[in-house]
């Protein structure tokens, strides 16, 4: 399966997908095969593997680890640079398109090209955008960047415009792991009614009811990260709940 292309097509149908993010340093290994299995048995469409400051062989260790007992696709997240495995099937490719750190807008991906590329990951070229959450997130100290303010959707808006119009085909609005809420639903809804492209919206999300405000804002795919890494058993509730119609 090309994730790629199906992601794209899902979206223009107009469905409702969902994922789970699993950060490799907040994860006890141990828990893996116990996590694998809520995972399979839930309604997810893909799992998210990365973090803002991660150590690389728990990394590659993790990866493996789920794609033994996975049977969801797995996307790398990446953090940094190192963060790639051909264990996953696909990537995406974060350029932090709302900052204006060099490094992370084009810098990491320089260095990091001919190793993805022996990697034959699917790359997903992704438009990463932070929008403030609340508080300082790991991914805002790592990035050395100031998100856009929760408010300003023209701000968020025409970043996003910006970010497809320079050929990205995916845009990634995150709040951040850990954040006191998640990203306002007129800000994914003004995002969304400038681009055409598949939106994801992540950080600050615990729940059947903020997820389906995000959904009916405007995003494609909404991610869950930090509260199922507090409670493993959440997936089973969100999964009596969500797509039950």
């Amino acid at each position: 399966m090309n994730i790629e292309i199906d992601i794209i097509n899902r979206s223009k149908k107009g469905e409702k997908m969902w994922a789970i993010l699993i950060d490799p340093d907040k994860v006890a290994f141990s828990d893996l095969p116990k996590l694998c299995t809520y995972i399979n048995t839930s309604s997810c469409d893909y799992v998210l593997v990365g973090s803002s400051l991660i150590n690389n062989d728990t990394f590659d260790k993790c990866i493996i680890e789920l794609r033994s007992c996975l049977q969801k696709p797995i996307l790398i997240f990446p953090g940094n640079k190192s963060q790639i495995s051909p264990k996953a099937d696909g990537i995406l490719l974060l350029s932090l398109i709302s900052g204006r750190n060099p490094d992370l807008l084009i810098g990491q991906h320089v260095q990091s090209s001919f190793a993805l590329k022996r990697s034959g990951l699917c790359i997903l070229p992704t438009g990463y955008i932070l929008v403030e959450g609340g508080s300082m997130t790991s991914a805002q100290y790592m990035s050395n960047t100031t998100p856009i303010p929760k408010n300003k959707y023209d701000i968020g808006s025409a970043t996003a415009l910006a970010g497809v119009q320079l050929g990205l085909k995916f845009i990634y609005m995150d709040a951040g792991s850990g954040a006191d809420f998640p990203i306002n639903p007129s800000m994914i809804k003004a995002v969304k009614k400038e681009i055409t492209v598949p939106l994801f919206v992540g950080g600050g999300i615990k729940n059947q009811v903020q997820i389906e405000k995000a959904w009916s804002a405007g995003a494609d795919i909404v991610v869950v990260g930090n509260a199922i890494e507090q409670n493993n058993s959440l997936i089973l509730n969100l999964n009596s709940q969500l797509k039950c119609n």
